[in-house]
């Protein structure tokens, strides 16, 4: 038994379900209907076929749903199909900073252009100064001629990254980068955990 203000921090975290390859939709779809409040993070990708071309929406983070709350219903969620288990370190669940879940849903909220982007371990941690991102931290990077911002969840070692004025950010002192290298192999391990 949990005190209750442990009971209140379990309903209010952010936790990782690991799911079936391109069961990603169905499973927040389904937990969804049945009252989990889930975040699926999408972008626009186009796809080709031998006859015409055609914009998809896969997810951000491939075999990846983000559930708020709802360890009380783990048997009703674990049982639910497409589902592999929880995200978890020594048998329990482990919860995302909600700093890195603010980020992530404040960019996909504005429609902003997210897109994958490789987990880096190291880089300049900046916060956006101006405009409807104010405050977001990440990591700034360029790619082609433009500056776009990573955003990360450490713990599945999987990032997004969005295109930004490179002139609306400021550099900050962090210790995530130190973080980084413990926690590069956190996310094969968390992986072959089990369903708790």
């Amino acid at each position: 038994m949990y005190s209750q203000l442990t009971g209140n921090v379990f309903q209010t975290a952010w936790y990782a379900i690991y799911t079936r390859h391109q069961h990603e939709k169905t499973v927040a779809q389904i937990l969804t209907s049945k009252g989990f409040e889930i975040f699926l993070p999408l972008y626009a990708s186009p796809h080709r076929w031998s006859d015409r071309t055609k914009m998809v929406s896969l997810p951000l983070f491939p075999c990846y749903v983000f559930l708020k709350g709802g360890l009380d219903r783990r048997l009703d969620l674990l049982t639910t199909p497409g589902i592999y288990s929880l995200v978890s370190c020594a048998g329990q669940p482990t919860t995302i900073p909600p700093d890195e879940m603010e980020a992530l849903r404040r960019t996909a909220e504005r429609g902003m252009r997210l897109e994958p982007h490789p987990f880096l371990k190291c880089g300049d941690w900046v916060r956006i100064k101006s405009g409807p991102l104010t405050g977001v931290e990440g990591i700034l990077v360029r790619k082609r001629d433009a500056f776009r911002l990573v955003l990360s969840v450490q713990m599945l070692g999987k990032a997004a990254s969005v295109e930004i004025d490179g002139l609306l950010v400021e550099k900050i002192n962090s210790n995530r980068s130190d973080a980084w290298s413990s926690a590069a192999a956190a996310p094969s391990q968390l992986r072959s955990a089990r369903a708790v």
